[in-house]
C-alpha cells in the first residue's frame, strides 16, 4: 500500500513540474508543442484511462492517470508562456469551485445523502460566477451520443425533472419500440432514425434509473461479443478455413461452443 506522506507528494508534483520545464525547453518534440497539437493526444489518453478503468487494471490506471496529469500540466505550461494563467492558477479556481458548489461542507446548507447533493448541484452551478446559464449547458457536445444522454437525464432530474417511480419508465421503452416496429413496417427511413434515437434514449433513462451506466453496459457487451467472434475466427483457422467460408448454423454452433466452456 501505498504511504507517501503529503509532503512527498507536493514534492513529486513539484518534480514533474521541473521536469516538464526542461523538456519544454529542451525536446525538440515538447518545445513545439501547442494546445490544438496536444487536443487529440488528449482524448487518446483519456479514453486509454477509461479502457484501464474497464478492465480493473491497476497498474494500467496508474499509467494512464500519469499521462492525463501531463496533459493537464502542460496546457498550464503554455497557458503560463501566453501569460494567461498557470497550473496554480488552475488549481486555485478549481478549489475556489468545489468550495462554492458545496454549501453544505464550507457553508450553512445541510445535505445529509449524495440526492440530497445532487438536488441542488445544478442550480448551485447556475449561481456561481461564469457558472452554466441553464441547466443543461455544461454537457459538452462532443460528448458521445450515448454517454451525452446519460448526462442530460442527470441534469434533468437533479432538479427534479424526472419519473417518480422508476418502474413506470418500461412502459415507455415498450411504446418508443412500438413506434420503431412501426416506423419499420412503414419503410420510413427518417421516422425510423428519429424513433430509433427515442428508443435508445428511454432505454438509457431506465439504465439510469436502475443504477447502470449505459456506456459501461454496452461496452461490457462490446467485449463480450468481440471475445466470442474472436473465437469462431480463430476455430476456423484451426480448421484451415476462413471464417466467411462458415455457414451462419456453424458460427452459430462455435458461438454457443464458447459460452459454453466460459460459462
Amino acid at each position: 500500500m501505498p504511504n507517501n506522506s503529503r509532503e512527498k507528494k507536493l514534492q513529486a508534483f513539484g518534480r514533474l513540474l521541473d521536469v516538464l520545464d526542461t523538456l519544454r525547453a529542451k525536446c525538440p518534440w515538447d518545445s513545439v508543442q501547442t494546445n490544438e497539437s496536444l487536443r487529440e493526444n488528449t482524448i487518446e489518453e483519456v479514453m486509454e484511462l477509461a479502457e484501464a478503468i474497464i478492465d480493473k487494471n491497476d497498474d494500467a490506471m496508474r499509467k494512464e492517470l500519469g499521462d492525463v496529469l501531463l496533459h493537464v500540466i502542460f496546457y498550464a505550461k503554455i497557458g503560463d508562456e501566453r501569460g494567461l494563467w498557470d497550473i496554480a492558477d488552475v488549481c486555485d479556481a478549481l478549489c475556489e469551485k468545489l468550495i462554492f458548489r458545496h454549501p453544505h461542507i464550507y457553508g450553512n446548507d445541510h445535505a445529509d445523502t449524495k440526492e440530497e447533493v445532487l438536488n441542488h448541484w445544478e442550480l448551485i452551478k447556475m449561481r456561481e460566477k461564469g457558472g452554466n446559464r441553464t441547466v443543461l449547458a455544461g454537457v459538452p457536445c462532443t460528448l458521445p451520443s450515448l454517454i451525452k444522454a446519460e448526462r442530460v437525464q442527470e441534469k434533468a432530474a437533479n432538479v427534479g425533472f424526472d419519473w417518480q417511480n422508476r418502474d413506470e419508465v418500461w412502459e415507455k421503452v415498450k411504446e418508443e419500440a412500438a413506434e420503431v416496429e412501426a416506423e419499420a413496417r412503414a419503410g420510413n427511413a427518417d421516422g425510423l432514425e428519429a424513433e430509433f434515437g427515442d428508443l435508445l434514449f428511454s432505454i438509457v433513462n431506465a439504465a439510469r434509473l436502475y443504477g447502470v451506466r449505459a456506456d459501461n453496459a454496452l461496452e461490457r457487451t462490446n467485449l463480450k461479443f468481440i471475445s466470442r467472434f474472436n473465437y469462431i475466427e480463430a476455430r476456423a483457422r484451426e480448421q484451415g478455413r476462413n471464417i466467411n467460408d462458415l455457414t451462419l448454423a456453424e458460427m452459430d454452433a462455435l458461438w454457443n461452443e464458447y459460452k459454453h466452456l466460459n460459462n
